[in-house]
């Protein structure tokens, strides 16, 4: 029996050797309660582990179960943890033995819900389930789609945006995939005709993930789609989110207004609740409040009043709105602008000395000015109040590991470009030869003299025009920067801003 502590020099060993040195019959479930793990086995000695010399005698039995005498090595608890947590990712795959024996569950009313970071459990149907959860988030997926077909599962993962083919299960797995996922989303499994919602909140040891679930009954089944909200990395602060130098000032500037409106624009997925929830961050502050109403609520945000919206029960974002307004709120903010009356009430309130954030459903920033008219906004109402509008897209970063240069192509030449980077794929992204997202952010901020053409009902062309002769970029142009920087590739900007 020996303690000793770690060197600098000292280095945990690879997960894949860890592997051979846990004795039969203990898991990974029970290290990770403990906090320790055997690292090496020498002269009749079991080497372990831990963050601290108490664990000497769970160390002890650990040795015992392998026929050895313990040594215990002290290491920082954190790089214990992520040892622990490689572990997990070399069982958490899809094994082929849990996709066969899956058609022998047959009692799925009873499967009961877990964490899903465990290799203890039996259920063939709850290992594969746990195991596409774990693969998603270690691959940085944010959506899992369960997709039926005449003969067969199709599973697909979202990642940086893009859905990429992962398994094809066989006709079989349908049933038991799909009750257990409604089981955990404490959805009615025995309903398959309506569309159903759920979340699924799980856990990874000690990180929290949150799961929203969503059925559709299509001809062969029902299609299960799952959004993956990991608490740890979803909160991003304006720093984070990647803009470049000018437009995060420009944007810092715009939200500093005591009151008005500030719209985001964009296609599904493009980023904006991210961008609303860290500019919220930006402006929470103990002497301000800020209330919220959302469809669904993301994440929690320290010092924010956040209200779910729920037709059912009445609460739209128009009705919660006009609550809202007697809460005496500095700043609202409204998760999307659907109807006249929701975008009314906005108007309003930030004409009467409220900071109102929301977004609109528009292909760029110019065009949320046409958006509102639409709806029924007054010109000279959209001019007195709006501040601003900040249109946005994700664009797949070029992973660093494999980056080559290549020559431009023809739709590239034309913007003075000669030589333009590419991502030829390796291990590290996957083969994709993209690793990440980046923002591309077009801002077109209120001036006297677009104010003036807006109150005049000058059509979208006249103000775009009047925005870029006041320095407005715009995505193309933003786009165009980003291939030139080698941030991302003249193809994933066309994909995303569209042709040149």
């Amino acid at each position: 029996m020996e303690t000793t502590a770690a060197s600098g020099t000292n280095r945990l060993p690879a997960a894949e050797l860890v592997l051979d040195l846990i004795p039969k019959g203990v898991s990974i479930d029970a290290l990770r309660e403990k906090g320790i793990i055997p690292i090496d086995s020498r002269a009749g000695t079991l080497v372990v582990a831990a963050s601290s010399p108490s664990s000497m005698p769970d160390a002890q039995i650990l040795a015992v179960g392998a026929g050895r005498t313990a040594k215990l090595v002290i290491f920082p608890e954190n790089q214990i943890n992520d040892l622990i947590r490689t572990l997990y990712d070399f069982k958490s795959g899809v094994a082929e033995d849990t996709l066969n024996a899956i058609e022998s569950v047959d009692d799925l009313s009873q499967l009961a819900r877990q964490e899903v970071m465990s290799d203890t459990v039996d259920a063939p149907v709850i290992k594969l389930v746990n195991g596409l959860l774990l693969e998603a988030l270690k691959d940085r997926a944010t959506d899992i789609h369960l997709e039926p077909f005449e003969d067969k599962l199709l599973v697909r993962y979202r990642v940086d945006g893009v859905l990429n083919d992962r398994y094809e299960l066989t006709k079989g797995h349908q049933s038991p995939v799909t009750s257990r996922i409604k089981v955990m989303a404490k959805m009615d499994i025995a309903e398959r005709f309506i569309p159903q919602d759920g979340r699924i909140g799980i856990a990874l040891g000690d990180r929290a993930v949150d799961v929203r679930v969503s059925s559709l009954p299509t001809q062969h089944g029902e299609r299960i789609v799952l959004r993956l909200l990991d608490r740890a990395r979803g909160l991003l602060s304006l720093e984070d989110l990647g803009m470049a130098s000018e437009e995060r000032s420009k944007l810092e500037a715009l939200i500093r207004h005591p009151h008005g409106m500030i719209l985001l624009t964009g296609p599904t997925g493009s980023g904006k609740s991210t961008t609303l929830y860290a500019i919220l961050q930006a402006l929470a502050r103990p002497e301000v409040n800020i209330i919220t109403v959302e469809d669904p609520i993301e994440y929690d945000l320290p010092g924010v009043g956040q209200v779910q919206e729920n037709e059912k029960a009445g609460v739209t974002f128009a009705s919660a709105l006009r609550s809202i307004l007697r809460q005496d709120p500095d700043i609202i903010m409204i998760g999307e602008m659907r109807d006249f009356e929701t975008a009314h009430i906005g108007v309003q309130s930030s004409l009467t000395g409220h900071l109102v954030l929301s977004t609109l459903h528009t292909n760029d920033s110019v065009s949320a000015v046409s958006r509102l008219v639409d709806m029924g906004i007054a010109p000279y109402l959209i001019s007195g109040c709006l501040l601003g509008v900040v249109a946005q897209r994700l664009v797949r970063k070029i992973c660093p590991e494999c980056r080559k240069e290549i020559p431009a192509p023809a739709t590239m030449k034309k913007y003075g470009l000669d030589r333009v980077f590419v991502g030829e794929g390796c291990v590290f992204c996957g083969g994709t030869g993209f690793r990440g997202r980046f923002g591309l952010y077009e801002q077109f901020d209120m001036t006297p003299e677009l104010a003036d053409a807006i109150s005049k009902g000058a059509q979208a062309l006249e103000l775009r025009n009047l925005a870029r002769a006041g320095g407005m970029r715009s995505l193309l142009d933003l786009g165009v920067a980003s291939v030139a920087a080698g941030n991302t590739t003249p193809a994933e900007m066309i994909r995303v801003v569209g042709e040149v």
